[in-house]
């Protein structure tokens, strides 16, 4: 005789889909887990593996889930660590919706997205955009966790940094010195991120003309980071080419060049060959060559500069102006203006448009520009050029370093 078939009562459904639910969400963390581990050994293709999956598990947990809103920042950061920054775009924006969704809009998660968001619009140029996202985030978490706390200081030092793109040098050195202060007091003198307030505090003082000041900075933050973080890290490669910059605009090229070729081997490495970062050292270098009338050796990296920037952040970029205004400047040394006119008129455009037409930059490629009019026998466009250049730099009552 055949047994009846017994229907599983709704108690064992649950039991099931519970259990299910517990297995779903171990998976999840530990896909989490292994791609930070990955993260943290620079192994790029494999946090973007484990991340994948962590964020294909999260999808299924709803869309206002939090973990959602982890999964897909995680993975933003890693794509902006490389530089992909129109891939971390979108994944940034839909974690901050997530997270203020669950959590509403004052709490610290959401402050954390606007910070990534913000950091993501600073490093494509779009100041404008980055500083209310700052702004917000230091509004949450004054509240939130109080004036003192750390987390408090990184947001503050991040806008400092865009008043500081902005040529806004007055605004942003109080936010650096206030940030400093905090980090020391909370973290210790010794920590990385009071390495990062000097080295920025640094910048700001080369910007305003102030080199033995600068140079104390970068030489205190290198050695923090050097004990700190090691003798591979993209911070220690920033502030090996931050001294390299001083270095070459104070006439010491033998040490800028040791320091330029240290910090381009270290984020070849460690970022890869395709990095924004890689750039800028190759910038630094093929300026230095320039200044030593290496010519042959300066163009093919200040080409290489441009194309990286070009490819990694599209063609409106300010680090595409600089590089354009660099190699228009190299071409221009070696006898050859006709090509390095149109390349000018293109850095100008770019700076006029993102940054606005009263930015130190643009003062500086005018300044350039009208070197290669008056050369040409073009003198009425190169005064005109030259007066814009003078009144800039008259607004903001400082003068600039060199290229």
């Amino acid at each position: 005789m055949r047994r009846p078939v017994r229907l599983l009562g709704p108690a064992v459904f649950l039991l099931l889909s519970a259990s299910c639910n517990w297995i779903q969400e171990g998976r999840w963390q530990v896909y989490q887990d292994d791609g930070t581990k990955a993260l943290e050994q620079r192994r790029y293709g494999e946090a973007e593996k484990q991340w994948k999956k962590s964020l294909a598990i999260a999808e299924r947990f709803g869309a206002q889930d939090p973990r959602l809103g982890t999964s897909l920042n995680s993975l933003g950061r890693l794509y902006a660590a490389q530089g992909r920054y129109r891939e971390a775009e979108p994944l940034y924006a839909k974690a901050l919706a997530v997270w203020q969704s669950t959590w509403g809009p004052e709490h610290p998660a959401v402050a954390k997205a606007l910070d990534n968001l913000a950091a993501l619009r600073y490093a494509q140029g779009r100041y404008a955009e980055a500083e209310p996202l700052y702004k917000r985030s230091l509004d949450i978490k004054t509240k939130v966790l109080g004036p003192d706390h750390p987390e408090r200081a990184t947001t503050e030092h991040n806008l400092g940094t865009v008043y500081r793109a902005e040529g806004r040098l007055t605004d942003a050195e109080p936010l650096y010195k206030q940030a400093l202060a905090l980090r020391e007091k909370a973290l210790g003198p010794g920590h990385p991120d009071v390495a990062t307030s000097l080295y920025d505090l640094g910048n700001l003082y080369r910007a305003e003309g102030r080199p033995a000041e600068a140079e104390a900075l970068y030489r205190k933050a290198l050695s923090i980071w050097e004990k700190s973080v090691g003798g591979q890290h993209p911070d220690l490669a920033a502030g090996l080419e931050a001294l390299a910059d001083l270095h070459r605009q104070q006439g010491r090229t033998a040490e800028a060049e040791s320091l330029y070729e240290r910090s381009l081997s270290m984020r070849r490495e460690v970022l890869g060959p395709r990095h924004p970062d890689v750039a800028r050292s190759l910038n630094g270098l093929a300026l230095l060559y320039k200044s030593q009338g290496r010519y042959a050796e300066a163009e093919p990296l200040a080409r290489q500069a441009l194309d990286i920037w070009e490819q990694a952040f599209g063609p409106d970029h300010p680090d595409v102006a600089t590089a354009l205004n660099n190699l228009a400047l190299l071409l221009f040394a070696q006898g050859r203006p006709a090509e390095a006119e149109p390349l000018y008129r293109r850095a100008l455009a770019i700076q006029e448009k993102v940054l606005g037409g009263q930015h130190p930059d643009v003062a500086r490629t005018l300044d350039n520009y009208a070197a290669l009019l008056r050369k040409q026998g073009r003198d009425g466009e190169a005064r005109s050029f030259e007066a814009r250049a003078r009144d800039i730099r008259a607004r903001h009552a400082w003068a600039q370093p060199g290229p």
